[in-house]
């Protein structure tokens, strides 16, 4: 690939209005004093090219004038020549090292976040809207994963026997709802223009650091040392380096289904039970290239397809605008889709679209040929449509006093026509 992390985000931007970056780093929580030390470098970096250039100048001049003299002139010029020739290397080298100093802190610095992202930390989110009230039981209601397991559709025990803690088996009615929910979001996505993809699961390093997912993140991916090769923790990952270094003619929008693989580092203790915080799910998950211009209408339109999803299964949920310091390195702006889970009395997310604008393109050198035909870097954005975390917020809101689990009406065609789960 001909991708250098040196187009993470738009250096001009960070010249001509500095302020912009150092603001959307103080509402990460991040360090705004690299912008300054960036800068500097990026100054060193021009320079040493301006120097650079002038000497290999000079050079081409002096070995014209060499090639012209003779006898004790033509001596002196050779010595000429031989100290240029170490001061070219000399500014070269100069030009490689600022240039890596300049890559390495490009590396640290996330996305601009969206002006309007409520600013804050993982409980500073702003509610959007709230859809649907939570049921109210005239039992008490059963957890998913004592409901599952009574059905016979999840097995933790064998699972954490097999692959250890946070592995489980889908069987039965369970693997049946998994699938029809995954065949539902990919009859939707299709019949929305979405080309439906089966992505691969492992990735070249860059195509994983082009995506954003290699700095503070880089803990929750499996790594295959031996291969070098990356488990994916999303197919937005392949989805976006699909059409790394190409020219694209238009829009593109796809849906990708993938198994997905996270080490939940830093979660030990944390949704221990069932399938809410797994090491591997299934999920689909859209992927839109759009011009840079309409990011945010395609972003809005990505979110009212997830919520199209949500109301086929029939749940209540709220849709959140995440906070600038949980929005994750790519993303400009997040929203989520949370379901009510009654057992915790809380609302859990289970979808989230993300606007990247330009950051994953630059990256991965993906751009389109505008009005005038010149190239311009894409923007892209993601959004997930169903995973296996689904299962919980189905089973816990459609159960029944008996365990039996009634089938949400859209899903039933998906099921073979099936309308209880017992």
């Amino acid at each position: 690939m001909g991708t250098t992390l040196r187009r993470v985000i738009d250096l001009k931007v960070l010249r001509e209005n500095p302020e912009i970056v150092r603001a959307s780093q103080r509402a990460r929580g991040e360090d705004e004093g690299v912008v300054d030390s960036l800068l500097s470098a990026d100054e060193r970096r021009r320079s040493a090219i301006s120097r650079a250039d002038t000497l290999r100048a000079e050079q081409k001049l002096l070995g014209k004038e060499v090639g012209r003299a003779k006898g004790d002139e033509r001596t002196a010029l050779l010595v000429k020549a031989k100290e240029l020739a170490a001061e070219v290397k000399a500014a070269e080298a100069e030009q490689h090292a600022t240039a890596a100093e300049v890559d390495e802190l490009l590396t640290r610095i996330p996305n601009l976040v969206h002006p309007d992202a409520p600013v804050g930390g993982e409980d500073d989110f702003r509610v959007i809207k709230t859809v649907g009230e939570p049921r109210e039981f005239d039992f008490e209601p059963v957890d998913h994963l004592d409901l599952g397991t009574r059905l016979g559709a999840i097995d933790m025990e064998r699972g954490a026997k097999v692959g250890g803690s946070r592995f489980y088996f889908l069987k039965g009615v369970g693997a049946q709802l998994e699938l029809a929910l995954l065949n539902m979001a990919a009859a939707q996505a299709t019949a929305n223009g979405f080309e439906l993809m089966i992505t691969p699961t492992l990735v070249r390093p860059e195509i994983m650091a082009g995506t954003g997912f290699l700095g503070a993140h880089s803990s929750e991916i499996y790594h295959l040392p031996a291969d070098d090769l990356y488990l994916v923790g999303t197919s937005e990952v392949p989805l976006a380096g699909y059409h790394a270094d190409e020219i694209l003619d238009g829009e593109r929008r796809y849906a990708g289904w993938s198994s997905c693989y996270r080490r939940e580092a830093g979660s030990y203790g944390k949704d221990t039970r069932g399938i809410i915080r797994v090491h591997q799910f299934n999920k689909v998950e859209m992927f839109s290239y759009v011009k840079p211009e309409d990011a945010e209408a395609e972003h809005a339109r990505l979110l009212g397809w997830e919520e199209e999803m949500l109301a086929k299964i029939e749940v209540p949920y709220r849709v959140i605008d995440t906070a600038t310091g949980d929005l994750g390195t790519s993303a400009h702006r997040k929203f989520d889709c949370e379901a009510w889970v009654p057992t915790q009395q809380k609302y859990r997310e289970l979808t989230s679209t993300s606007n990247c604008t330009t950051f994953q393109a630059r990256r991965l050198n993906v751009r389109y040929r505008d009005e005038n035909g010149k190239s311009q870097i894409a923007a892209t954005l993601n959004g997930t449509l169903a995973t296996t975390r689904w299962i919980v917020a189905i089973l816990e809101n459609h159960q029944n006093a008996d365990g039996s689990v009634n089938v949400p009406v859209a899903l039933r065609p998906f099921m073979g026509g099936l309308a209880l789960l017992k």
